[in-house]
């Protein structure tokens, strides 16, 4: 039987955060996404293995979240967020007995035995996610994807050389972290630029043309990546998530796009170059029915009134009580929730996401070698949508008893059908309204000079500063600061006018960083001693403890850039 493969991408990343504070945008985030997303969608992967039902998802993690999740003090961290958390399911009966909210008693018991099997899972793993999730690749029961280093917003990057260094970084740093080399690469936003002029503000130094993303991608030997519909003219640009859940409402639009809007179909994988060869790159195209499905403001899944509400905060310990109850209910008049009614609900859109894939099958992507791909960020599942993972593992469920439909990895699909048809790429994001325009606006235009500023000297006083060995360890703290500069998650903070102090902060901050370093090195060229350079390295690299072989990666990207 002809049959439609179905991808489910599942991209992780959280900007480096640990020895940044605790509460609410240091370790407390990445503990946060741990024991809401991460733990559970191990817990839920791991019981499929056991009961042999494949789940071939194509999970990423960026290396900046890789190299935080194997990090000692992640783990110290993690320890002390359960301990918290324990302590306050402990202490909720108490303050809930003789008020309205004492029949919902019976959650916090729902919620502390949640707490305890997870922290058990974590134990049972000797707090190696990591290597739980390796486990599985190596049983070749999903496949993990690459990305930048540090996220970096690489259209918008000034230098060759940065571009180079983002991917080459981030192949290295997963070798050593899952074992293999990565086929896929989760492109930070789904951002591309084709090749071509390339000036994203007047004036920006080194205005010109430019290579196209692909063409970086190519010379880190990575196979694939993802974009959205609209992209590949498959359909109108969609957004991230947000909207949905009542929070950050420009990432998402009020109305729903036509999904078949565009000229070509999203229902396969697209060669990103002109040529047959050995380097060609291929292009997943996000399909725009099931990402409505689960994001549509007004109709998807994780608004269903049984589900978790979101918003909703018990103060104090910070307890989800209540249900979304309505899309437009206050938060005053939210039920309690109820876990056994929630859960069946899951079951029951698992079963119509699979409905919606065989309909698929039989209707636009009907063709041989046909793909439907859903990337998501794997935070949907269990953070912003509690009964994500419960979700998840009912589709893999559901899916062998509709043998139209083969769950695969985005590799494993490329090894079948290949990516026989070129097609030349638009610019664009998977960001509001498709473009640029979350990481390029009048609030975040300040930022970039910055970064090309530094790129500039980091990249010209690099090749210099190798020749001597004694400046090794500052060459490396100040690219690390640089990669950190660059994160695209500072530019979106500030978009979004949500706690665009911090991010303010933290990209000032890695940018004096990287200004003292690199001031340190032309110093130390010049005849300067280096000795309180050096001090000055130790202190920033106990704090921004990442990327301890960067060397490498450095010496690649120069080389790769024809220096």
């Amino acid at each position: 039987m002809r049959q439609t493969d179905f991808v489910l991408m599942l991209h992780s990343h959280l900007p480096y955060v640990l020895n940044h504070g605790r509460w609410p945008h240091g370790s407390d985030w990445i503990c946060e996404a741990a024991i809401e997303t991460y733990l559970p969608l191990l817990e839920k992967l791991r019981a499929l293995d056991a009961a042999n039902i494949a789940a071939p998802v194509t999970i990423g993690f960026t290396p900046i979240l890789a190299n935080m999740l194997e990090h000692p003090t992640f783990a110290a961290e993690l320890e002390a967020f359960f301990a918290q958390r324990f302590e306050f399911c402990d202490e909720a009966p108490e303050s809930m007995r003789g008020t309205a909210d004492e029949a919902m008693l019976p959650l916090v018991a729902y919620w502390r035995a949640r707490l305890e099997r997870l922290h058990q899972l974590w134990r049972s793993i000797g707090g190696d996610l990591l290597g739980a999730f390796r486990d599985l690749q190596d049983r070749e029961r999903l496949e993990i994807t690459s990305s930048a280093a540090t996220h970096g917003f690489l259209p918008l990057l000034g230098r060759d050389e940065s571009i180079h260094l983002q991917l080459a970084l981030g192949r290295a740093e997963h070798r050593r972290i899952f074992g293999r080399e990565p086929e896929g690469c989760w492109v930070p936003e789904c951002a591309y630029r084709g090749a071509g002029h390339w000036e994203p503000l007047p004036g920006a130094p080194g205005a010109g043309p430019r290579r196209g993303t692909e063409e970086f991608l190519a010379d880190a030997d990575y196979r694939y990546f993802y974009v959205d519909s609209h992209m590949a003219r498959a359909g109108a640009p969609l957004g991230i998530y947000g909207a949905l859940f009542g929070g950050e409402p420009e990432r998402l639009a009020a109305t729903s796009p036509a999904p078949e809007s565009g000229d070509y179909t999203p229902y396969q994988a697209y060669r990103v170059t002109d040529t047959l060869d050995a380097r060609e790159v291929a292009a997943f195209v996000r399909d725009p029915r099931t990402s409505q499905r689960v994001w549509n403001r007004h109709g998807g899944y994780p608004g269903d009134g049984d589900y978790l509400e979101f918003h909703k905060i018990r103060w104090p310990g910070g307890l989800r009580l209540w249900r979304v109850t309505s899309r437009t209910s206050d938060l005053g008049d939210k039920l309690p929730y109820a876990p056994d009614v929630a859960r069946a609900r899951a079951h029951e859109h698992a079963n119509d996401f699979a409905d919606l894939l065989v309909g698929l099958h039989h209707g636009r992507a009907a063709a041989d070698g046909a793909v439907v791909v859903a990337p998501f960020d794997t935070e949907l599942l269990g953070h912003w949508w509690f009964e994500g993972p419960d979700f998840m593992g009912d589709l893999y469920a559901a899916l062998p008893h509709r043998p139209e439909v083969r769950a695969t990895t985005a590799g494993e699909h490329l090894d079948r059908h290949g990516a026989p048809v070129a097609l030349q790429l638009a610019n664009g994001s998977w960001g509001k309204n498709g473009t640029w325009e979350m990481w390029l606006n009048d609030q975040v235009a300040f930022t970039w000079p910055v970064i090309w500023e530094i790129e500039g000297r980091f990249w010209d006083v690099a090749p210099i500063a190798l020749e001597r060995p004694d400046l090794h360890p500052i060459v490396e703290q100040a690219a690390r600061s640089m990669l950190l500069l660059q994160s695209s998650d500072w530019q979106f903070i500030i978009s979004t006018g949500e706690v665009e102090d911090y991010a303010i902060t933290r990209f000032n901050g890695h940018a004096d960083d990287c200004r003292e370093l690199l001031d340190a090195l032309e110093a130390a060229i010049g005849g300067a001693p280096v000795d309180g350079a050096l001090a000055r390295v130790r202190e920033l690299q106990q704090r921004d403890d990442v990327f301890r072989e960067i060397l490498p990666s450095i010496e690649l990207a120069l080389t790769r850039a024809g220096r």
